[in-house]
């Protein structure tokens, strides 16, 4: 998980999964509590199925 995909394609990570934004890269304070957690929960489980997926190589989960 990530904030800036274009340093974790440089460093050759094989499985990446973009997040919000550098000082917030699981939520935005902006939203409600209940939306920011259905945000929190839909990047977590991106991450969770970017685990089980198998890659050659590198991929970004958009």
């Amino acid at each position: 998980m990530c904030t800036i995909t274009p340093v974790s394609v440089t460093v050759g990570a094989n499985r990446i999964v973009p997040t919000i934004a550098i000082p917030h890269p699981l939520g935005n304070p902006a939203l409600s509590k209940e939306d920011e957690y259905n945000l929190r929960k839909h990047l977590v489980e991106k991450a969770l199925i970017a685990l089980q997926t198998p890659v050659d190589g590198q991929k970004v989960f958009e």
